[in-house]
């Protein structure tokens, strides 16, 4: 609906209209499919017309006293004249519980039929639950009163009071209220929570309450102390390094189940999924993560909720900001201290790939409606906004940086600002002028390539340069490189020199190197502090390759990587060339991260970037190792169980088959590695993709393990299941829409696996569905199946998918942006695979 879709002019306008002082919502939250919702807004107006947004029913509107008719209630929005200079609006409405993860989200607990609530605000959900003029810059305060059984816990921004008790079964919870924040960073969490509590004296002498919570039937596998920890760790890291103490007067975390991203910054009350909390042994990958992540969503206390941003054109400075914050409190607060070998293994890799694509854009960008916004939240405004945000603090100066925030922080505590707004910060710290940097890394996108380029006479460097290519960015930009010379030396891959260098134009003679020894290889970027893409020389290339287990600095081993990774998806190494030091690389990772994105790249090489006259006999080679390593390595160790679980999922020949098909039963493991049940899980998927097993047997898997995950798992597997008439009944159902968004996201992971010959005849119906999808789903679930039913495994194969996608491209130009950016970028890596496929023919 056109109303829905807010554009930043109608925003800007009802500012310079409306000035927002408090909101009172009272919810009932005891219906079965809708719920109760009367909200009256105080507000100064300077005009005499307006409008407020909602998504539901509207049963009654009263503005200053005298009542309007519902007709003025149309396309989400309740359109009000003859405003006052002061104002209250009081509208009755009825909002609808979603299973989507927008607005408010319900979920029935199949282990003992609980019911869980909690709301999911950004972008502009807020107007799901109440009446709210939905735009960051109207913040105002927030006052709820909630109406629920008696034996929930219901929290919000503020501290949970006592409850009223109403009757046998019910109870009301009254809230103070809030500060003044902006809308989409209210909450309600409402539901049989169980966890544990804590305090800290904050550094203004206040003490601060602390909880951590999940399900009731979850609460067993809660590691509250650990995430308490952590959680105390970077209240006392960002208060010193912000120099402003916590603004709000309680923090809980809340782990809720089917939520759609990692977490929600809710102020004072943030919402986590739950697939944080481990039932089941979790990779150290995925156990760091969570750690970000609660660090990323506590950083947003400061820069986010206390200070926000304007419009959704500054999103990226909440996002960057968190990231970067939270990836230097993890390396220097917490026992992960190597976060930015985790950093640049995930977050900055994600950016790189994502500023090659044709829809990359500035990290500072245009953002003219909430469409845009939407399509926004990708590797851009999150990977590389850090990436820069660490070189800026670089560039001024840790002191400075850090000073500039606390300057901005003082200042504009509880108002919206501008990118504008900070940089006079960081300027007037540090006595630098941000102006170019700015043009330079915010206004400007793509990615420029920096690559060696070097001549050995007699043993010794006679010349060396620093070749810059454009790429796809807009001019080159400049760098402090380092750049790293390496020698093997008693089996070791050993620094000998490290020196930093300023890199500018197209070509950079460095006369520093003349005369030093040819190292056996060559590092641009030693250190990891430029974002570029680099390149080895073909000396450096072959020393890596053959003894890439053999760093001592594990940093310059993943910049490596990263290197070889970018060059086989840019078709300048061939997909079986990488993945033999991929195989390699991983016997000897000791990096939960970079192992996890290793045997991520390794998986994509093999089934997309292959050629595919010869992908079945690499990919069942790929397997043959993979079982091998796991086999090798030290029982229950890290490596074993990441690498363990990735042989089955990558399990093809019969031979390979019939040993996971025996794991179930509980024989020919590896030694010392368990199958627990999300490993088992892991195991049943892979046989159905493979046809080994039929629907009887995983509803026999589901009936031993009839919970939540359970449940996604088996959507995941019956899906997944190779014949035309599973995928049939798989597309037909996803299509139609009504699966809660995780069953949803896991019958398509499963609906993309097996048979490619299978899944061809299903691409131009995918196609053909889009438009329908979008029109009669949400945002969240339609990019969801937009993005995941489309099948990488057919290109190359005999559909020219480039043609087809292009071809819609052409006959639907007035699609919604956010569709049509993730077609353009399945375009991107289609043509992307078909260059690898062609470079390893």
């Amino acid at each position: 609906m056109p109303g829905e879709n807010l554009t930043r002019s109608e925003a800007v306008a009802r500012a310079a209209v409306v000035a927002t002082e408090r909101y009172h919502v009272d919810l009932d939250l005891r219906g079965d499919d809708t719920f109760s919702s009367v909200t009256t807004i105080e507000f100064a107006a300077t005009g005499s017309d307006t409008f407020v947004d909602f998504i539901g029913t509207v049963n009654s509107i009263e503005l200053n006293g005298e009542p309007v008719d519902v007709s003025a209630y149309s396309d989400s929005r309740i359109h009000l004249t003859g405003l006052a200079e002061h104002n209250t609006l009081v509208v009755d409405a009825t909002g609808l519980f979603m299973n989507t993860g927008e607005g408010m989200h319900k979920f029935v607990d199949p282990v003992d039929g609980e019911t869980y609530l909690y709301t999911q605000f950004e972008v502009a959900d807020a107007r799901r639950v109440f009446a709210v003029f939905e735009q960051p810059d109207l913040k105002a305060e927030f006052t709820f009163h909630v109406t629920a059984p008696s034996h929930w816990q219901v929290f919000s921004n503020s501290p949970t009071p006592e409850p009223v008790v109403l009757d046998e079964a019910s109870s009301r919870w009254e809230f103070t209220p809030s500060e003044r924040i902006s809308s989409y960073l209210t909450a309600i969490i409402a539901g049989p929570y169980r966890g544990g509590t804590s305090e800290l004296t904050s550094a203004d002498g206040r003490t601060i309450p602390l909880g951590v919570y999940c399900r009731a039937s979850l609460a067993e596998h809660l590691d509250a102390d650990e995430v308490m920890d952590i959680t105390k760790a970077g209240f006392a890291f960002f208060e010193k390094e912000y120099g402003h103490p916590y603004p709000f007067r309680k923090y809980d975390q809340i782990f809720v189940p089917e939520f759609n991203a990692g977490a929600m910054e809710n102020a004072g009350a943030v919402t986590i999924t739950e697939t944080y909390v481990f039932r089941s042994r979790a990779t150290g990958a995925i156990i760091e993560r969570r750690a970000i992540t609660i660090l990323h969503e506590l950083a947003h206390m400061w820069f986010g909720d206390l200070v926000t941003m304007r419009w959704w054109n500054d999103l990226w400075l909440n996002e960057s900001f968190a990231e970067f914050m939270s990836h230097l409190a993890l390396d220097e607060a917490t026992r992960w201290d190597q976060a930015w070998q985790t950093f640049l293994a995930s977050e900055k890799s994600w950016a790189m790939n994502a500023d090659q694509l044709r829809s990359t854009h500035p990290i500072v960008t245009g953002v003219t409606d909430l469409e845009e916004v939407w399509a926004n939240f990708d590797g851009i405004t999150y990977g590389k906004g850090a990436s820069v945000l660490k070189q800026l603090s670089a560039y001024v100066g840790r002191d400075a940086f850090m000073a500039g925030l606390s300057a901005y922080f003082d200042k504009h505590s509880w108002q919206n600002t501008e990118l504008s707004d900070l940089l006079v910060e960081f300027e007037n710290a540090s006595g630098r002028d941000l102006t170019e940097w700015s043009k330079l890394w915010l206004e400007e996108s793509g990615l420029t390539l920096a690559r060696p380029e070097i001549e050995i006479v007699d043993g010794k460097i006679a010349s060396f340069t620093v070749r810059q290519e454009l790429g796809n960015a807009s001019s080159l930009r400049p760098h402090r490189m380092g750049i790293g010379l390496y020698d093997m030396v008693d089996g070791t891959l050993s620094l000998r020199l490290s020196i930093d260098e300023d890199i500018a134009g197209d070509t950079t003679t460095i006369d520093r190197l003349v005369g030093e020894a040819a190292p056996d290889l060559l590092l641009l970027n030693d250190g990891d502090l430029a974002y570029t893409k680099i390149r080895l020389d073909e000396r450096s290339l072959d020393t890596s390759i053959a003894h890439i287990g053999s760093f001592d600095d594990p940093l310059a081993r993943t910049l490596v990587l990263e290197a070889a990774w970018d060059m086989c998806r840019d078709a300048e190494l061939s997909a079986t060339a990488y993945t033999e030091l991929a195989l390699r690389a991983i016997e000897t990772e000791n990096h939960p991260t970079v192992l996890r994105v290793l045997l991520l790249n390794l998986a994509q090489a093999a089934t997309i970037y292959s050629a595919p006259e010869h992908r079945d006999a690499l990919i069942e080679h790929v397997a043959d190792a993979l079982f091998e390593i796991a086999d090798r390595a030290e029982g229950g160790s890290e490596l074993q169980f990441q690498v363990a679980l990735e042989a089955a999922r990558r399990a093809r020949s019969a031979a390979q088959l019939d040993r996971i098909s025996a794991w179930l039963e509980g024989s020919d493991l590896p030694d010392g590695f368990v199958l627990d049940t999300d490993g088992r899980w892991a195991v049943v998927q892979a046989l159905a993709a493979n046809g080994r097993i039929d629907t009887a047997a995983i509803d026999a898997e589901l009936a031993s393990d009839d919970t939540a995950t359970g449940r996604e798992a088996a959507w995941r597997a019956r899906t997944s299941i190779p014949t035309p008439e599973a995928k049939d009944a798989a597309f037909a159902t996803l299509i139609a829409g009504g699966l809660p968004n995780m069953q949803q996201r896991s019958a398509l992971l499963g609906f993309r696996a097996g048979d490619p010959g299978v899944l061809a005849p299903f691409f131009p119906r995918y196609l053909d569905a889009l438009s329908t999808v979008w029109k009669e789903q949400t945002y969240e679930m339609a990019q969801q199946l937009t993005t995941l039913m489309f099948t990488p495994s057919i290109i190359g194969l005999g559909t020219d998918v480039e043609a087809g996608l292009e071809a819609w491209l052409d006959a639907h130009p007035t699609e919604a942006p956010a569709l049509r950016r993730i077609l353009v970028e399945h375009t991107d890596d289609t043509r992307r695979a078909l260059a690898a496929q062609a470079a390893d023919a």
